[in-house]
Order: C-alpha cells, then structure tokens, then sequence
C-alpha cells in the first residue's frame, strides 16, 4: 500500500462563547464574535482507502504543503514505525503535530485489517468504566447538584479540578466523599496549580478522603519535587502529563520515582507513542491512566483503569446515557465499537463547497 495523495481542508465557522470556566490563571478563551479555522486532513491510498482526522486550520495546511506531501507521499501508511519516527523528526523542523499522521495511519490500517483500532492495539475489552470529570462551578451547590445527577446517570467515579483555592478545594473534596458514599473512586487534578508546601498538604487531605488519584499537583518541570511528593504520600501521584507521547521522556519521569501513575494519550504522540508510554508503564508494574476520552485506547490496554467524561452542565449530563456521536454512558460505562477506522468519513463533497481553502 502507499499514499498517494493527502489533503487539507480549511473550514470555518463562528466562533463560541465558552461553555465552562477551570480554575483561576486558566482563561477558556472567548472567541464569540470571531471567524475561526479548522481543518480535516485526507490520507489517500493506492486501495482506495482513506484515513482522515482533524487538524489546526490554516497551520495545516502550510504543513501539509511543506512536510507531509514531500516526506509521505509513496510511503506505506500500514509501516506505522515508520511514519511515526519520522514526524519525530519533523519536530526538529517545527512541526509539533506527531500524533495527527499516526492517527491517521492507524484509521488506515484498521480499515485494511477489517478490525477495530482498539483490538490492533492489543484488545484488552471494549467495555471501559467511566468517571465523571468535572469542570468548575462556582458554589458547593452547584458541584453537589451536578455530582448527584451524574450518580442519577450511573457514575460511580469522579474527578475534581482545583479552583485555586487549596482550602475551598479541601472543603469540596470531603464533600464529594460524603455525597458519593465510600465505594465510588474519587480523583483530583490540581492542574498544576500548587506549589510544593501546598501540593503536600493537600495531598494529606485527599488521603484523608481516601482519593484514588492525585493529579499534576505542580508545574511538571521540577522532577525533584515530584520524587519528594512521591515520598512524602501514600495517594498515587498521576503525572508526566505535558510530555505524554514520549516514552523517553516517561522513561527519566519513572527512573526518578517521579510519579506512581503514568498519564498516556494519543494527543501528542498518537496511538503509537500511546502505546509505547503504556508498555513502558506496565513493565515497571504502573497504571497508565488515558488522558481524556479516547474509547480506542481505553480499551487497548490492560493497565488504564477510565475512560474520561468531562461533565458541564445539567443539560449535557442528562444527555450522556443517549449521546450516539461520542457513545452513551450506561450503567457508568462506555463501550467502544467494533466497526473498523476511527469514525465515520466526511462527506467529502460538502467539504469541498465548504472550505475557504484545499491544498
């Protein structure tokens, strides 16, 4: 098999007020009033079959132009290593988009093989427990009201962001383990927000209200601190989140007892540097929690406990147990399709009338 084409297409479409709000020092941008730029990139083949994913709008198209027709065209897309080591090397020149490619030479090669992506990457069950991820509300109330609607839709797993108030956020978290009972599995993410005296006392009060899960507590640049922290709890440190998708860089995280969990995505390395990041992990008897929701790689691999559902308002939680685009939440489970690729192809030809713009 070899690529014989690849496209960009430059959509746009008016820009939204956001949703939600995370903790304080972390703005969700407005972008109501403007004109924003996405873009779907097409892989085709020599067999007529075609791998597609999204990408950051006119940024990809000049990457298309520049990189990807120069070093992929007449490549085996099925060569996934390949592929793969190769965008590394791209990086070097200023192209950070590693896991794109991947993505979607992975949609290729499940669609060759006739099998889910989730089974080509080891097919661990296609049946994943899901915890509820909240955004950030305002009041106690509010975050008591939308954590019972999400048990009402079967959750039995939760995960608090931190505000930036450690105490208010120590408030919360035993309030979350008094609405929730004993059994459910609680996690936190401080998103990077404490500093080390904070990051240990808080950790002290999530251990208290017995948390599964303690994550990013301080900026990810001070291993050392991260080994201390390590020491100093008994809750399992989740980490190495901003450089996810690079096994070697995971690999000094575990060497330096930095961490007891391991984030892994496809966001920045793809299914490819997701699952080298996994293996890594597993080796050295850790869990490799996926970072969002990604129900290919929940259930490719053996040492990831949940698949992440972020959780916004009342409306969008009751839709969960009925939501046919990214799956329903049943029973506080999703399950992960056996189809073959990742997702259903674009309507090509609307795309064509759509774009601002083909390369």
């Amino acid at each position: 098999m070899k690529i014989t084409d690849i496209k960009c297409y430059v959509l746009s479409h008016e820009g939204q007020a956001p949703a939600f709000h995370w903790r304080q020092g972390l703005r969700v941008p407005d972008f109501s009033g403007h004109t924003m730029y996405s873009a779907v990139l097409r892989v085709d083949t020599d067999e007529g079959i075609t791998g597609h994913a999204g990408g950051p709008g006119f940024r990809m198209a000049d990457i298309v132009v520049g990189y990807y027709k120069p070093e992929y065209i007449g490549s085996n897309p099925l060569n996934i290593e390949d592929i793969w080591h190769r965008q590394w090397e791209l990086r070097r020149l200023g192209v950070p988009e590693v896991g794109i490619m991947d993505r979607i030479c992975w949609d290729i090669k499940s669609q060759k093989a006739g099998l889910p992506v989730y089974q080509l990457l080891g097919g661990n069950n296609p049946r994943v427990p899901a915890y509820a991820s909240t955004v950030t509300w305002d009041t106690m109330d509010e975050y008591e009201l939308h954590i019972k609607e999400c048990m009402d839709v079967g959750f039995f797993a939760f995960k608090l962001h931190a505000t930036g108030d450690a105490k208010w956020d120590a408030r919360l978290a035993h309030n979350l383990r008094k609405w929730v009972g004993d059994d459910a599995d609680l996690m936190f993410d401080a998103s990077d927000g404490w500093d080390y005296v904070t990051a240990l006392w808080f950790g002290r009060q999530l251990e208290e209200a017995g948390f599964l899960w303690y994550e990013e507590p301080m900026r990810e640049y001070d291993l050392p601190s991260y080994t201390e922290l390590c020491s100093a709890l008994d809750i399992p440190i989740l980490g190495a989140e901003t450089c996810e998708g690079a096994h070697w860089n995971m690999a000094t995280w575990i060497n330096m007892r930095a961490l007891d969990m391991v984030r892994v995505s496809t966001v920045k390395g793809g299914y490819t540097g997701a699952i080298k990041v996994a293996h890594l992990a597993e080796a050295f008897g850790m869990r490799a929690q996926v970072h969002g929701y990604d129900r290919h790689l929940c259930a490719g691999i053996p040492n990831n406990d949940y698949a992440e559902i972020l959780v916004i308002d009342s409306e969008q939680i009751k839709g969960l147990t009925s939501d046919t685009q990214r799956g329903p939440v049943i029973d506080g489970y999703v399950t992960t399709p056996d189809e073959p690729g990742l997702g259903r192809q674009p309507d090509w030809e609307e795309l064509e009338k759509r774009a601002v713009l083909i390369v």
